[in-house]
């Protein structure tokens, strides 16, 4: 029997997300590196009387990777916001119809616009070598700058992962691209 035309896509599918996966979960550790650095900046600063503009600059670096470097895993672990008063109801089909849409007509323009928009305001940055404003800040504003593109490089991944597994909902190859409910420990 010859395989169906979409499971090659969705082996695609499945490695995009276990790359998702992995992204996410190492990138969710940072937030306790963030809790032990602020809490170093606060002894410092409450207890020690000194100033640590680069380590509090490395807090809203972790930050930043941390919410726009796992927004990819949110959305495939359907985890970012949905209004699901009408969603969780539907059929799966009906429901892959929906993600379908909205992959399609909202998440890809959305990350295209993003990708055309930003990509001059993070290559200026990486032109002029751009640092801190602030005196002992960090030297990589650019670095920081260029998760932008972290962000709009894996949720055009996962849209198109996304995009595959509802398109194997509608032909009846899987009977749900959403993930289990169930709890994951990193």
């Amino acid at each position: 029997m010859p395989a169906h035309p979409l499971s090659h896509a969705l082996s695609v599918a499945r490695l995009i997300d276990g790359l998702t996966g992995w992204l996410g979960r190492l990138l969710a550790w940072l937030t306790l590196l963030m809790v032990l650095m602020t809490g170093a900046v606060v002894l410092l600063r409450y207890a020690f009387g000194i100033g640590a503009t680069a380590l509090q600059e490395l807090v809203l670096y972790a930050h930043a990777l941390v919410f726009m470097g796992a927004a990819a895993w949110a959305l495939q672990r359907d985890a970012h916001v949905r209004v699901d008063i009408f969603f969780r109801r539907m059929t799966a089909r009906r429901q892959a119809l929906v993600d379908l849409t909205g992959g399609l007509f909202l998440l890809l323009p959305v990350c295209l616009f993003l990708a055309w928009n930003c990509w001059d305001y993070v290559a200026v940055s990486w032109a002029r070598n751009e640092r801190s404003a602030d005196a002992g800040g960090l030297p990589w504003v650019y670095l920081q700058k260029s998760i932008i593109l972290l962000l709009v490089g894996t949720l055009l991944l996962q849209a198109v992962a996304q995009i595959i597994k509802t398109l194997c909902v509608l032909n009846g190859s899987l009977p749900s691209h959403l993930p289990a409910q169930h709890e994951e420990h990193l």
